[in-house]
């Protein structure tokens, strides 16, 4: 996956979340990458023990990189510590792509519009 092209600083990474029925949902927008990555580490961390089932919405992820991804893997780790659920839904075509050449698509079930981590 390519950044945008350069000329614009990357729009820094901005998080939300609502609460939608049994879920809370935290929408990423921006750049999922190394200098913001560890914000939504932070950020989910801090509401999972509360949390049994956090979905994040990737619909307005401009870039992601390696680090991103990371990040994404290790709220999997700690989702299934805390024993909840964690889904991420509306990737766009690059960062699928960019699930899919890591292998780390392997984690996941396809279901509808959305990407399931697999939980035991």
């Amino acid at each position: 996956m390519s950044p945008p092209a350069s000329g614009t600083p990357p729009p820094r990474l901005t998080l939300s979340k609502i609460v939608s029925g049994d879920a809370t949902v935290v929408t990423c927008s921006g750049f999922l990458t190394a200098p913001y990555a560890p914000e939504l580490k932070a950020y989910v961390r801090e509401i999972l023990p509360d949390i049994k089932r956090i979905v994040l919405d990737l619909s307005q992820v401009v870039f992601m990189d390696s680090s991103g991804l990371g990040t994404i893997v290790a709220l999997y780790i700690s989702a299934k510590a805390a024993r909840s659920e964690l889904q991420v839904v509306h990737l766009s075509k690059q960062i699928r792509e960019l699930f899919q050449v890591t292998r780390v698509l392997s984690l996941f079930e396809c279901g509808g519009e959305y990407i399931m981590m697999k939980l035991p």
